[in-house]
């Protein structure tokens, strides 16, 4: 069902990674219409054929001015070697084109300084003489606290002056000077090159995240604690892209609206082609990733990762998407949709803006309030997007999805099935017992109530849907209904009881949902196409019980 926008979106932009317990480093996403890649920065020589190598080895000569023309940041305090963090513009280690911001010196003139501190190869540095050679290897993961440039496109303004301090995290590259009489101004032809080798500074892919199937969650796994701006994808084979961290919460949401998004377009392309090996009383309405929290949860794991689909009469609870017709046979449980009931979880803030907005509109729908009924919020712990299920059995399951636009999907899709099956069936009979007598309750779409005795078929009473006014049950087996007689306008009580109650309660619910919504014009239309298609072609409605008076 069409209840996202089916544009598909593309979106590049740069984000922290942080992988199992590495320090946070910088990659580039990029988002396509059915996959997510996370790129990381490397180094890669492009004469010919492109191919990576481990390490470099680059020559340079100090100048006058700006010396050897490049900054240094990190070393062995912060567990890294030192990276070149700036590289100056038309000084000598930009113009060698070997050198790259992100670089990692491995060695200064054969001397081994990868475990150096920071202070300690500035000296080495300083002590080089005129002319370096350096083995350097790309730093792909530079932790983000070290704040490197993604190009060499910085301002690294070149100075003949030197400074007798450095740190780690602030870029030392004015102080690397030892010489200032020197005088030598070599020339930029005079410069050393390597011929036939020719190097760059590449986004190269470091994962792919399949979006089909595909689930998102900004929250520590299990819990109900959400990470600040960032979020992780998780492929349907389990590959993690690990945690993502953006900028900002605006683009944080950005990002997870582009994501859900073409989830969202994949998944129902994926259902318009599973939908031709089906029946049109079996077509699916919706799929999609949830998280269940767990009755009986220990303290670190509430929630737990399930997949829902809402397919013909039933909707099925899987702990992995259905990929074959053998798939659907093994769903951890089914449930009759018409014999369930649905309620989206709401803050108590988020309600009241509801009424209000209501109010403003000159709804005839609003109500008054009774505070007193009312607790602070539905919501069982920090989860702001949740949903819960009372099974046919009372059973209550508690859902959470990660956006309120898949709320809202959910919600949509819910009340579709729904509509759509008890438009399917018409009618729905329940055995019962009347002072101890077996009786039979059929819920028709288009008559309303019958009720029935077992036995002899002869009907007891009926009324329609219009007519009850009101009904009470016990929790247990009972249900009491109020009807209006149509003709003394007394209200007249009929008592029943059922060995599956909650079934009957919410089937009831159901069609008078249904019945509802055949009175609301905006609600046909956008059923419209998916009502006339399941009505010319569905199979022959169950079997109707035929009434004697």
């Amino acid at each position: 069902m069409d209840f996202r926008t089916t544009c598909e979106e593309t979106k590049t932009g740069i984000c922290l990674l942080q992988d199992g317990n590495q320090e946070p480093f910088k990659v580039r996403l990029h988002l396509a219409k059915d996959i997510l890649m996370i790129q990381e920065q490397d180094v890669i020589c492009v004469s010919g054929e492109p191919f990576y190598s481990g390490e470099r080895t680059v020559t340079i000569r100090r100048q006058t001015v700006g010396g050897f023309g490049l900054s240094i940041k990190g070393g062995a305090e912060h567990n890294i070697p030192v990276v070149v963090s700036k590289i100056s513009k038309e000084q000598r280690a930009e113009l060698s084109g070997l050198l790259f911001i992100g670089d990692a010196i491995l060695q200064i003139n054969g001397i081994n300084v990868r475990k150096c501190r920071h202070e300690e190869v500035v000296q080495v540095l300083r002590n080089a003489g005129e002319e370096v050679t350096l083995t350097v290897s790309f730093l792909k993961r530079a932790p983000a606290f070290l704040k490197l440039p993604l190009n060499e496109d910085c301002a690294c303004v070149p100075s003949d002056q030197s400074s007798g301090t450095s740190s780690p995290l602030c870029d030392s590259g004015l102080h690397l000077n030892y010489h200032p009489n020197n005088t030598d101004t070599l020339s930029c032809s005079s410069w050393p090159t390597s011929p036939g080798l020719r190097w760059e500074k590449r986004w190269c892919d470091l994962r792919l995240i399949p979006l089909l199937h595909s689930r998102f969650s900004q929250y520590l796994p299990g819990s109900d604690l959400c990470r600040q701006n960032a979020f992780q994808v998780i492929a349907v084979d389990g590959v993690c892209s690990g945690i993502i961290q953006c900028l900002s919460a605006e683009d944080c949401v950005d990002w997870l609206q582009a994501i859900a998004t073409n989830i969202s377009n994949l998944t129902k392309h994926n259902i318009k082609k599973i939908n031709r090996n089906f029946p049109v009383n079996q077509q699916i309405v919706y799929m999609g990733w949830t998280e269940e929290r767990e009755q009986d949860s220990i303290q670190d794991r509430m929630y737990t990762p399930k997949f829902l689909a809402l397919r013909g009469s039933s909707l099925y609870k899987f702990i992995a998407p259905p990929v074959t017709t053998w798939d659907w046979t093994r769903a951890e449980k089914t449930f009759s949709v018409y014999e369930i009931m649905c309620k989206i979880l709401k803050h108590l803030l988020h309600l009241l803006i509801h009424l209000l907005t209501l109010y403003a509109s000159g709804s005839q729908r609003v109500m008054p309030l009774d505070s007193s009924k009312f607790k602070d919020s539905d919501l069982l712990d920090r989860r702001k997007h949740c949903f819960g299920v009372q099974s046919e059995s009372g059973e209550d399951l508690y859902f959470s999805v990660e956006l309120e636009c898949d709320l809202t999907l959910w919600e949509k899709a819910f009340q579709t099935a729904t509509f759509l099956e008890v438009e399917r069936i018409q009618c729905k009979t329940y055995a019962c017992v009347l002072e101890s007598h077996l009786m039979g309750l059929t819920i028709d779409f288009g008559m309303g109530f019958v009720c029935f005795d077992a036995a002899t078929k002869a009907v007891l009473w009926r009324y329609k849907f219009s007519q009850l006014k009101g009904s009470s049950d016990d929790g247990k087996s009972k249900i009491k209904f109020l009807f209006q007689n149509p003709d003394t306008k007394q209200i007249e009580a009929k008592e029943l009881e059922f060995s599956n109650l909650f079934a009957v309660l919410h089937c009831i619910h159901s069609f008078f949902a249904a019945k509802v919504a055949c009175l609301d014009p905006l609600y046909l239309g956008s059923q419209a196409t998916t009502s006339a298609s399941a009505s010319s072609t569905s199979a022959a409605p169950g079997k109707v019980v035929k009434y004697t008076t």
